[in-house]
């Protein structure tokens, strides 16, 4: 199981160009079309302190939410998981509601927030998870209520201070506009610890995967890999949430189309991941500067656009109770 298919390395490059056309193509193509070898110093400029860090935050993002999504849909055998189905983006978007509320000249906790308050969101929902026996169905019904609970209270801090409902708007459509290297050196270091992690556990996804009993039967601890897998695709999804804000459908549809280029066994499956979801990001922001540039319409927007057919899709596959695409 911990084997790398021959077959599936070619596919993983191609991948790889993928990404590394759409990083190329974002840091050159915008409102201004620069080259990466000019010598002049406003094309430097741009792309050193302006489309850089939005560019890393990009396939960062993407990496991250699509690892991510494919752990927990593996964890949970379930196809349709995401990361906002254990609680990141609820707890999120709680904390940072709750900052504009109470500190709106204060923007720069915007990420710690979003990053604490995903971890928040997550360790209730494991933590009553791992109460009542750390089964999947138990997961999903805690993601479920705990989500409830962050939604109301959002609904709750922007009903007593509206102010706060302008920053809150810009930080659930997500997006990377007025990002720095150095606001996101801390989070890209545990995204990718994070996807490293990913990648040295897929032998003991792949054994989950087996369903319980098998995997018990094979030596595994069912109930502590769960929720350490779990662990590690919250971190992963808390730390791209507190720079990108939130946004959908990366989580879920990478893990699909990378499952249909590299098949089911973990390691290249999260590698493919990775790469995809990196490129995917990528150009998505990428269209969403360009296409009705100079007005730009925000990635989240984009994501959505592109992500609601694809999931109504996804609901129609699932009869006859496949639980993979």
């Amino acid at each position: 199981m911990n084997s790398w298919p021959r077959s599936c390395t070619l596919k993983l490059l191609l991948l790889l160009g993928l990404a590394v056309l759409a990083a190329v193509l974002s840091l050159c193509i915008g409102p201004v079309n620069v080259s990466l070898f000019a010598q002049d110093s406003l094309s430097q400029y741009i792309i050193g302190y302006v489309r850089l860090p939005r560019t890393c935050a990009c396939l960062l993002a993407g990496m991250a939410l699509a690892v991510s999504g494919a752990v927990i849909q593996s964890v949970l055998a379930n196809p349709l998981a995401a990361p906002n189905i254990i609680g990141v983006n609820s707890g999120a978007g709680m904390l940072v509601a709750l900052v504009f509320a109470v500190a709106p000249q204060a923007p720069f906790l915007t990420p710690i927030a979003a990053f604490l308050g995903a971890l928040a969101g997550v360790l209730l929902v494991l933590f009553l998870a791992q109460r009542t026996g750390a089964a999947k169905i138990t997961v999903v019904l805690a993601g479920v209520a705990v989500s409830s609970i962050f939604g109301a209270g959002i609904d709750a801090v922007v009903t007593f201070f509206p102010d706060a409902l302008n920053g809150y708007s810009d930080f659930r459509i997500g997006g990377f506009a007025n990002l720095t290297m150095a606001k996101l050196n801390p989070a890209g270091f545990i995204i990718l610890a994070g996807v490293l992690c990913a990648l040295l556990t897929a032998g003991e996804l792949d054994i989950l995967a087996l369903g319980t009993d098998t995997a018990q039967s094979l030596g595994l601890n069912v109930k502590r890999w769960r929720l350490v897998l779990l662990g590690v695709a919250a971190a992963l999804a808390g730390a791209a949430v507190s720079f990108s804000g939130l946004l959908g459908f990366v989580g879920l549809i990478v893990p699909h189309m990378a499952r249909r280029l590299v098949g089911e066994n973990s390691r290249p499956l999260l590698a493919a991941c990775a790469l995809g979801g990196a490129a995917m990001l990528t150009l998505c922001d990428l269209l969403g500067r360009t296409l009705f540039a100079p007005y730009e319409v925000p990635v989240g927007i984009v994501l959505s656009l592109a992500g609601g057919p694809f999931f109504l899709w996804l609901l129609l596959r699932q009869r006859g109770g496949r639980t993979h695409d």
